[in-house]
């Protein structure tokens, strides 16, 4: 393998300007790091032996916060599996009543966990979003991401959804989320064109299963968490982001995520984005301080945020046609 003699260039000197925020509207939520899955590709590190998770003290902070601020539009449940952490259904439930969006990121096979069979019905009382990961639309591809099992027990789930009216009723929106493989050389790709791709999902999961969904999301493996420990392992890190570096497409940044939301931790800490808060880069206010939920209520104000904070993997958002938790960004 030929190793890049390239230097990386920071992120922030790649802007013409630095990175700010506008008005807060999302706030994503990251309830804790248990889940029924331990995925390859997890930037969280999530898995079964994982006990992290929200607190009562945090969960009754960000109901207020839900409760208080109109601006909020969106409300964005993440883990972890969400659904198997502290907090989740008042979360939900808070969203609801304050007419939120609420979306919860769900890997699908907490369905056929004892306690969350009835996950289907509830999201569709609650007209929750469901952003669901589905790597690939082929079974071995899944599987190897994700452990053997996965794909068919998806499968089934996505049909559970179905019947409730998911991927048909306007109010039911079922989206699935595409990140490639991880690379195992120095070959590296980026996702392919989202609309293409979501075309050829649709006639693949409607051929074999007769599945319906919305809309597809692409997302670029980012250096985080076990991919970045799989890139370091196979000595792949330094070249994997200079290729992320290689393909920056500035005009991604005015629809970059991390402009209008906030990424809570399950501490009750803030960050621009998830993947930041993975990293432990935590956002600050005009004045450098760390933020948290209790200080945004305490000043009675979403907005203390001017510059976000950047590290090189945002290139990973930013290469091609961009990457985000809502799919491409162009």
């Amino acid at each position: 393998m030929i190793q890049s003699l390239k230097t990386l260039t920071p992120f922030q000197q790649k802007l013409c300007s630095p990175l700010t925020k506008s008005t807060i509207t999302v706030l994503q939520i990251n309830l804790g790091k248990r889940c029924n899955l331990a995925c390859t590709h997890c930037h969280v590190e999530a898995g079964p032996q994982r006990t992290e998770e929200l607190s009562p003290e945090i969960c009754q902070q960000l109901l207020e916060l839900i409760a208080r601020f109109p601006q909020i539009q969106t409300v964005d449940l993440t883990g972890g599996a969400p659904e198997m952490n502290y907090g989740f259904r008042p979360l939900v439930e808070q969203a609801r009543r304050y007419e939120k969006e609420i979306i919860v990121r769900s890997n699908l096979t907490i369905f056929f966990e004892p306690e969350f069979t009835d996950l289907p019905e509830y999201f569709a009382e609650n007209q929750v979003r469901v952003v669901a990961s589905l790597p690939c639309y082929l079974e071995a591809n899944v599987d190897g991401q994700r452990g053997a099992g996965v794909y068919q027990k998806s499968i089934e789930a996505l049909k559970r959804l179905n019947e409730q009216g998911y991927g048909t009723h306007p109010n039911l929106i079922l989206d699935l989320v595409y990140n490639p493989p991880l690379p195992k050389s120095n070959h590296f790709t980026l996702p392919p064109e989202q609309k293409k791709l979501e075309r050829d999902y649709k006639a693949y999961l409607k051929e074999h299963f007769a599945i319906d969904f919305n809309q597809l999301l692409t997302i670029t493996n980012l250096p985080i968490g076990r991919t970045k420990q799989y890139l370091e392992r196979r000595k792949l890190a330094p070249d994997y982001v200079q290729f992320l570096e290689d393909n920056y497409n500035p005009d991604t940044v005015s629809n970059l995520m991390c402009r209008n939301e906030l990424s809570i931790d399950y501490l009750g800490n803030i960050y621009d984005c998830d993947f930041n808060q993975m990293e432990n880069l935590p956002a600050r206010d005009s004045n450098g301080q760390k933020l948290t939920v209790q200080k945004l209520l305490e000043l009675n104000n979403l907005d203390l945020i001017k510059t976000i904070q950047t590290a090189a993997y945002c290139y990973g958002c930013t290469a091609g046609s961009g990457s985000s938790c809502g799919g491409a960004l162009l």
